[in-house]
């Protein structure tokens, strides 16, 4: 009981936020209340009608009308439910992904698209048909308390008879619905790695049309051993389930035997008496056996509802950092400051093995072009999630002209920034642009990144994302480029471009933002260019190294080519 009442309670608290909720609850139990009553009304006239209790002509019209109020309750009821199921998944779906955007991206990546896509196709739906099953709980639960009303009413020694067993029936239920609910928990933990196998399936498509055996063995070895765990624990769950209900039918009979054999020996009960609780108790049946049947559906919500709160994310309140309320051309700055930042993570190799970004200091300042360098691994990408605040850094903090960056001003902060992550992702429209003539800017954009030929711009819709993995970092580019923010990031970005695009970006592409007083970060191996920077930062296992002008002096393990550093030697004698 307990277990319902908290399963009940957290679907109230997520139907708050649902459209007119309460108004389709009200309608829904309302009508179930009327419903329940009317099939105890009918029970009683059928009732009397057998032991000739009133006039054929009160029963016939009494009978009408119930005839005629009872289907209309229902078809309100079913109305009211369906209308309730469009709108409840639809908001748990926005709630839910409202919910991801505001959390930490560090816990989102931790977490993997695998179970936040199971979160999404299973456990909403679960949460969703639980919430649409509270009024056809109280539905029945009106039938079968109107049943016994009437019972009562005929016999307060049957009654509590009833009631006796009714309590035995339902302790006995839960010895079969827990184990149920074990075998349903297990099942809920199965699902995620089918959608880790059906995520390997889909990207590694190609690798595994490559490799027969590899093909075969991640069908009978990953795909089908997740698959039949699922099947396999689901059959227990419902197994034991159906098991209950069982005993629960079982123990109906009983009480009817006991009521038809048993009572009238010790109590004197009327023949009218004992038919009306045979009938009573044989149309009880049914509104039992439904309430007895959402009981493991109520699992299955509690199951999904824990599976959403470990992920750390809530479906009934919003939680996380509050939107920004200033725009990008009010956010003048003067200095972006790392004091004392650090960040620390699991190896990917072993999980008791950390890596420590930092401490970090430094101070950027508008209109500077600044290389991240250093090895793979020295936390470059860290450092960059960091900077653009997409990452909270543990000690230290970062600061814009002095004032500290926190959680209420966070979102506000990253609006500053536009960039192009090594794993970035594409989107089929210029979401979130809508500055007057859009098409025309992007198409003047995709001319020239030497996309125009393949790419084209309509109403803010792209023509294609079929592209090679470098004119798709163009792509992205184009979206920052549209973005207009003060500060641009680029991780990696020439690595996927031939040579002579490699050139335009580095040579024109760079050096133009700069000149439009925008300032870049720029994540490079390619140390040909580095000349091209107003400082370099190399990383170094988590630390910065070196940070300074690229003279080709002083960054160890850093070569300029002599022709570039005479070149820098001699712009840097002529600015001064």
């Amino acid at each position: 009981m307990s277990d319902l009442l908290r399963i009940l309670g957290f679907l109230l608290r997520v139907s708050r936020g649902v459209p007119r909720s309460r108004a389709l609850f009200s309608v829904v139990i309302v009508a179930g209340v009327l419903a329940g009553l009317c099939h105890t009304a009918l029970i009683a006239a059928v009732n009397t009608a057998l032991n000739g209790g009133a006039s054929a002509g009160a029963l016939v019209l009494t009978f009408l009308a119930l005839c005629l109020v009872l289907p209309l309750t229902r078809l309100a009821s079913n109305l009211a439910l369906m209308r309730l199921s469009q709108r409840t998944l639809q908001e748990l779906t926005l709630q839910l992904s409202d919910s991801i955007l505001r959390a930490p991206l560090r816990r989102i990546e931790e977490l993997g698209p695998a179970r936040l896509l199971s979160t999404f196709t299973d456990d909403i739906s679960k949460i969703s048909n639980g919430l649409i099953n509270i009024p056809l709980l109280a539905m029945h639960l009106a039938i079968v308390i109107g049943c016994l009303i009437y019972l009562g009413w005929l016999s307060l020694i049957g009654l509590g008879v009833l009631v006796g067993f009714m309590i035995v029936g339902l302790l006995t239920y839960q010895l079969p619905l827990r184990r149920a609910f074990h075998y349903f928990r297990r099942s809920r933990l199965a699902w995620d790695g089918i959608f880790r196998q059906i995520r390997a399936l889909t990207e590694g498509t190609k690798e595994l049309k490559l490799h027969r055996e590899r093909r075969q063995a991640f069908l009978s070895e990953n795909l089908r051993p997740s698959i039949d765990s699922v099947q396999r624990n689901d059959f227990i769950g419902n197994s034991f389930a159906a098991l209950g209900n069982s005993l629960g039918q079982i123990l109906f009979f009983v009480v009817i035997a006991t009521m038809l054999f048993a009572v009238p020996r010790f109590h004197g009960l009327e023949r009218a008496t004992l038919s009306g609780f045979a009938l009573t108790i044989l149309y009880m049946m049914t509104p039992m056996e439904v309430l007895v049947n959402l009981l493991p559906n109520l699992g299955r919500v509690q199951i999904a509802a824990r599976r959403v709160e470990e992920l750390g994310l809530s479906l009934t309140q919003r939680q996380g950092e509050p939107d920004a309320i200033v725009t990008v051309q009010e956010q003048r700055w003067g200095l972006l400051e790392a004091v004392g930042v650090t960040h620390t993570y699991s190896s990917e190799a072993d999980e008791a093995e950390t890596f420590t970004l930092g401490p970090i200091d430094l101070a950027i300042r508008p209109g500077e072009l600044i290389f991240i360098v250093g090895g793979n691994g020295s936390g470059k990408t860290t450092l960059a999630k960091l900077l653009t605040g997409l990452y909270m850094p543990e000690t230290g903090e970062l600061r814009v002209d002095g004032v500290p960056v926190t959680m209420e001003n966070r979102d506000a902060y990253r609006q500053r920034f536009s960039a192009v992550f090594n794993d970035f992702f594409l989107f089929d429209s210029l979401l979130g642009l809508a500055a007057p003539e859009l098409d025309s800017r992007a198409r003047g954009y995709l001319a020239e990144l030497h996309l125009d030929k393949k790419v084209k711009v309509q109403e803010g819709v792209l023509s294609t994302l079929n592209l090679s993995q470098g004119q798709r970092k163009r792509l992205a580019l184009l979206t920052a480029y549209l973005e207009d923010r003060p500060i641009y990031l680029f991780d990696e970005w020439a690595a996927d471009q031939d040579p002579q695009f490699k050139e335009v970006f580095y040579y024109k592409l760079l050096p133009e933002l700069r000149e439009r007083g925008k300032t870049l970060l720029v994540i490079s191996h390619d140390d040909r260019y580095y000349h091209v920077a107003d400082r370099i930062i190399k990383l170094n296992y988590g630390k910065i190294e070196f940070d300074g002008v690229p003279t080709g002096l002083g960054i160890e393990g850093i070569a300029l080519p002599q022709g570039h550093a005479r070149s820098l030697a001699g712009e840097l004698a002529a600015n001064a």
